[in-house]
């Protein structure tokens, strides 16, 4: 299990012991379940070749960066909170083909107030509407958006014009996703977004987003299970339809039409 605390290169004068233990939390979520991180390397080689690019907006402690980067993708990872920055400067920073972004991506460059959850950083948001709404969800009812910072924000078009386009953009913003989708103007091969069934706009809104920039159809990654959830692709009116059937979060991912998935 990795250490938060050593793999921040943390100070408790500068993270203090709710940081610390939010990290923790987050690095058990993610690298601590056993044949997670091989299961997740396995389903982005569906979608991802070597030279391929992946940007991972809202990249949190990595460990969907880091499966990415198995496939010899060269990756962009944008994580705008300062605790987790840090710790993926630690664990991933001296990785020549992982570029590193500390901002909050948005419609639009300038900047953002992010309200942090120190105890529960993955879901932290910019979005105070989506933070309402969910507050009514019970599941959500023991968060705490303890403070809040004001953070840089650019576009993915910007992102694009920098780092090139990926062929898989995975989007996990906690409500946000459809302003960062707002900030581009050319289609992604592969996109995925988060899906909460405490707040279902968010995940609709952005397939319809995707549906105005070129001809998407639409899967499901439940939870943290890396498959698809679905044998079948179907349009943005059938996803939402399912959406409306499940309990659990997951991720939609949108497909471009003309580019396939491996079996």
């Amino acid at each position: 299990m990795i250490d938060p605390a050593a793999a921040a290169g943390a100070d408790p004068a500068k993270l203090d012991w709710p940081t610390l233990r939010g990290l923790a939390r987050s690095l058990a979520i993610y690298y601590g379940v056993p044949g997670r991180g091989f299961r997740l390397r396995r389903f982005y080689r569906q979608f991802l070749k070597p030279g391929d690019i992946y940007f991972d907006i809202g990249a949190h402690v990595g460990h969907r960066l880091r499966a990415a980067r198995s496939t010899g993708a060269t990756v962009v990872g944008v994580e705008p909170q300062p605790a987790c920055f840090r710790l993926l400067t630690r664990l991933y920073g001296r990785d020549a083909a992982i570029t590193l972004v500390q901002a909050a991506i948005g419609a639009e460059v300038g900047e953002l107030t992010l309200r942090i959850s120190s105890a529960t950083p993955t879901v932290t948001t910019v979005n105070a509407d989506w933070m309402e709404i969910v507050s009514r969800d019970p599941g959500f009812a023991a968060v705490d958006w303890d403070r809040t910072v004001t953070v840089p924000a650019t576009t993915l078009d910007a992102l694009i014009a920098r780092h090139g386009t990926p062929t898989f953009c995975k989007i996990d913003v906690e409500g946000h996703e459809p302003a960062v989708l707002a900030g581009l103007s050319t289609p992604i091969p592969y996109v995925s977004v988060e899906a909460l069934p405490a707040a279902p706009g968010s995940a609709i809104d952005c397939m319809h987003r995707l549906s105005a920039l070129g001809a998407y159809d639409f899967n499901l990654m439940r939870g943290e299970s890396p498959e698809l959830a679905f044998a079948d692709w179907c349009g943005a009116g059938k996803m939402a339809e399912r959406l409306g059937r499940e309990t659990r979060s997951g991720d939609i991912i949108a497909r471009l039409n003309g580019v396939s998935a491996e079996s």
